[in-house]
């Protein structure tokens, strides 16, 4: 077994972890980062993303330095997005079970530390494809508070994280799987692990976990969240088995967060090769939901589609298919609605889809009852409050006066084609992780710092319960991933 020494050791090269590896190297430090994937599978759950980071700011004007230049900014309006907003939507969607002081830091912090990437090399643009719909006018309204997000997506963030680590002289070693953390009285001292079959331990100064969550474990999700977990499937990397949250459990680290729950949306059930796909990433995802309806096998609707923006309730609704019968639900629309759907996630080749002229036909088509279903959208299409006009940029209060009711955006299923998109759980991350301080260091079960180990990213528990506002994952990787640097520098 070969040893060799660094300053600051990160393991995981994800979007978190790398900006751990950029803070401590910018103080000066050796930092050295072990990735258990291959290089072309590299980047953790950060490659699978579409790169949508939620930040505060006061309008277009105030995102001119950020962003890249676009033709289109001189036709559309974004809406300011305060840290108060952006606290309140955090408390709101986790149901108040999210950490105070983490939320602070993260809502203080996001802004400067964007710009900070930004001046390493990363990219952002506004996500016009993803968070705006085209005005009558011709013109755009951004929505949900969910603006900005790196050019390239995921690839793009992923690519400009490694381009500046070269330029910096931060070492990564591909193919490096973190096996066991290595203590000496008391104090986290470094990494056994492994590559090519064999071991190898490196010591640091001090160790950083930005190696994610457990979501690509089976037996852990159904360990800690409930055995139906088992029947999710895994959209991002397999690489994130939950070892090291392990490991540091086993030296005496604290939990953080919710253990119980994580961040899972709609997945493509028809798609043939629908976990952790390289090629076609966060494309699989379904997220034109709010426009059209969904239902279960007996073609029976089980939840609000239209209760809030989507990039405040998609995180959770995965969980809500999870738990129908098959694990499978249908994303109903018709003639007038399939051209509004992401083209991007909804024609992807290979696409699960069923395509009918008459709901009788998409019924037996897809595998859905009949009869569910033909009751389903005439009781919809008859409660619907017409006398609101529909619009996708705002919440209209369009509603569906049926059980469960739909609240914003409810449109009659009533013109052929009809299109029924075939739908499972897919998990992205796991909320719980350990726990952490304000400046990143892990906490043994009496509160006490654990010298040498720091966490971030959704190793770092604690801001997220039963859902999460879209674009705060990688927001917290940010700001929580910086802040761990410079404490492991420091």
């Amino acid at each position: 077994m070969s040893t060799n020494t660094t300053d600051v050791l990160v393991v995981g090269a994800g979007n978190a972890a790398m900006c751990a590896a950029h803070a401590a190297r910018e103080r000066g430090k050796r930092v050295l980062v072990l990735e258990a994937a291959p290089k072309d599978r590299a980047g953790g759950n950060s490659y699978f993303t579409a790169g949508a980071t939620r930040i505060t700011h006061d309008g277009l004007e105030s995102l001119s330095d950020l962003i890249e230049a676009d033709e289109r900014h001189d036709t559309t309006e974004v809406p300011p997005y305060s840290k108060e907003e952006y606290a309140a939507d955090l408390k709101r969607v986790t149901d108040g079970r999210n950490d105070p002081e983490m939320t602070s830091i993260l809502i203080s912090n996001i802004a400067d530390d964007m710009r900070w990437l930004k001046s390493k090399g990363l990219r952002y643009r506004l996500m016009y494809e993803r968070q705006a719909y085209r005005r009558p006018d011709g013109g755009y309204l951004f929505w949900g508070g969910l603006h900005v997000g790196n050019v390239d997506g995921g690839e793009g963030l992923v690519r400009d994280h490694y381009r500046a680590a070269e330029e910096s002289g931060i070492e990564i070693l591909f193919g490096a799987r973190a096996l066991r953390l290595v203590q000496a009285d008391g104090v986290v001292t470094g990494v056994v692990y492994e590559r090519d079959g064999e071991e190898h331990t490196v010591q640091a100064e001090a160790t950083i976990l930005g190696s994610g969550g457990f979501e690509a474990s089976k037996e852990m999700r159904a360990e800690h969240m409930g055995p139906q977990w088992h029947h999710a499937v895994t959209r991002g990397t397999p690489f994130n088995t939950g070892t090291m949250l392990n490991e540091a459990l086993r030296i005496g680290a604290a939990k953080g967060g919710d253990w119980t729950s994580c961040h899972a949306t709609q997945w493509d059930a028809g798609f043939a090769d629908n976990e952790s796909n390289y090629e076609v990433t966060n494309r699989l995802t379904r997220q034109s939901y709010p426009l059209g309806i969904i239902v279960n096998r007996d073609g029976r609707r089980f939840l609000d589609e239209g209760a809030d923006f989507r990039n405040l309730t998609y995180a959770k609704y995965g969980k809500e298919v999870l738990m129908q019968p098959g694990a499978v639900a249908w994303q109903i629309f018709d003639a007038p609605l399939r051209p509004m759907l992401r083209p991007q996630e909804y024609e992807v080749p290979g696409v699960g889809e069923h395509v009918a002229d008459s709901l009788e036909e998409l019924a037996r088509d897809a595998g859905i009852d009949a009869d569910g279903l033909l009751e389903t959208v005439r009781s919809f299409n008859d409660s619907i409050r017409t006398s609101v006009e529909f619009d996708p940029n705002v919440k209209d209060g369009r509603s569906a006066d049926t059980v469960p009711p739909k609240s914003n955006w409810a449109n009659p299923i009533a013109e052929g084609p009809f299109y029924a998109y075939p739908v499972t759980c897919g998990i992205t991350f796991t909320f719980g992780g350990l726990k952490g301080d304000s400046q990143a260091r892990v906490l043994d079960q009496n509160g006490a710092v654990i010298p040498g180990l720091y966490a971030c990213g959704e190793a770092l528990g604690g801001l997220f319960s039963g859902n999460y506002p879209g674009g705060s994952g990688l927001a917290a990787g940010i700001v929580f991933g910086r802040i761990a640097g410079r404490s492991a520098a420091s």
